[in-house]
């Protein structure tokens, strides 16, 4: 029988603010994640980093350096430190937890960016009682894994999660005929979801049959970082779960042209 994630509970797919809607506001910054929330997003994609004394950040680089105005390893700095930087100059990096805590009726996608943030994500996830509105995914198979292995410790809730690399790649083979028996196993064991790169160069990752044999196996398929809106209407006329998007305003005028942007009707000729 197949787990239920009240997470993926959304009528149609799901639109997805990309670090907040990075073209808009600072990436991952709370005015980012404030105006995808007043722009009718209510699923926000985010990273996570732990700083030197176990405190769960919102932030993607390893650094403070590419977009702040600090610098220094997040992983080596006290939250103190790490709190002084500003964001583009202007926005405070945030707390995962204040993140969690200022939208409390948003649901979040939380990247784990390093193995140490497994830990300090599970105890934040635990104080704030939010395992029911997050999904966890990651770069790494391993570190997913570990993630895993973890959640039973802390909630017996269904906890959504993503395939990690190795998972995705045995399901685009399967997509070119290969076998299934491990993504059946996968899919088993608490994955809900497989979230890909909308391509890779010119080649189109997400196609017809990557998305029927997730649908197979009852995955859902996210699509990231799509800003052209000509891909937009791709996935959505091959039946994408989701998307992910730095451009708020694009994607939600593509889906509510057809309908699709969440309590809107479809338009009229």
């Amino acid at each position: 029988m197949r787990r239920s994630y009240e997470f993926l509970d959304h009528p149609g797919p799901i639109p997805f603010a990309h670090r907040g809607g990075a073209s808009g506001r600072p990436e991952n910054s709370m005015a980012a994640f404030q105006r995808a929330i007043d722009l009718g997003y209510r699923y926000l994609e985010t990273d996570a980093h732990s700083t030197a004394d176990g405190v769960v950040v919102a932030f993607h680089d390893r650094t403070l350096d590419r977009v702040t105005d600090r610098t220094g390893a997040i992983s080596r700095l006290p939250y103190t430190e790490v709190a002084k930087a500003r964001i583009a100059g202007t926005e405070p990096v945030p707390r995962l937890e204040d993140v969690l805590g200022s939208f409390p009726d948003a649901r979040v996608n939380i990247d784990l960016k390093d193995a140490p943030v497994i830990g300090p994500l599970a105890a934040t996830l635990h104080r704030t009682n939010a395992w029911h509105r997050v999904c966890l995914t990651s770069f790494s198979t391993r570190r997913l894994a570990q993630m895993r292995a973890r959640l039973p410790l802390f909630t017996d809730r269904d906890v959504c999660t993503a395939l990690g690399p190795r998972g995705l790649m045995a399901l685009r083979a399967r997509s070119y005929g290969g076998p299934a028996a491990k993504l059946v196993r996968l899919a088993s064991t608490g994955v809900a979801c497989a979230q890909v790169p909308y391509g890779l160069g010119p080649v189109p990752f997400v196609t017809e049959a990557f998305i029927e044999n997730a649908h197979r196996l009852g995955l859902k398929v996210h699509a990231w970082t799509v800003n052209d809106p000509a891909a937009m209407e791709r996935l959505l006329a091959l039946g994408i779960d989701g998307i992910m998007t730095d451009e708020l305003l694009t994607l939600r005028r593509v889906m509510s042209s057809r309908g699709l942007w969440p309590n809107e009707t479809p338009a009229t000729p």
